[in-house]
């Protein structure tokens, strides 16, 4: 039987960056080995940027486990999140394009706070 490698290493992976990156932004694939910052609702979404990174660098995208992130508008605890503009998380209506959320939040955030979170992935 042949080997079977993980595409996975340890829920983390590395892809170049087609826009700059700033870590702690949410990220999507944004073409072939290529992502960036979220720029809203997006299914396609990856992870968590590990670290700053300019167009072309290698950044490692942390895809399960990313505890907090910045809040885009008004977030309370027991919300369902989704990706955002600018790489953050917005709340989310159950009920309409459920396969967009992200996890559920912790705590009750202002826009630009810290929500905490437990991701679904």
């Amino acid at each position: 039987m042949a080997e079977y490698v993980p595409f996975l290493d340890e829920d983390n992976i590395t892809r170049k960056a087609s826009a700059t990156i700033t870590g702690g932004q949410m990220v999507y694939i944004s073409g072939d080995g290529t992502v960036a910052p979220t720029t809203g609702a997006v299914a396609n979404w990856l992870g968590m940027a590990g670290f700053d990174a300019a167009v072309g660098d290698n950044v490692t995208i942390h895809t399960e486990d990313f505890p907090k992130a910045t809040a885009s508008g008004a977030i309370t605890a027991g919300d369902a999140l989704e990706t955002a503009a600018a790489g953050k998380l917005a709340k989310h209506t159950l009920g309409t394009n459920d396969y967009l959320v992200v996890g559920y939040a912790l705590n009750t955030v202002a826009d630009g706070g810290t929500v905490r979170l437990k991701s679904i992935r």
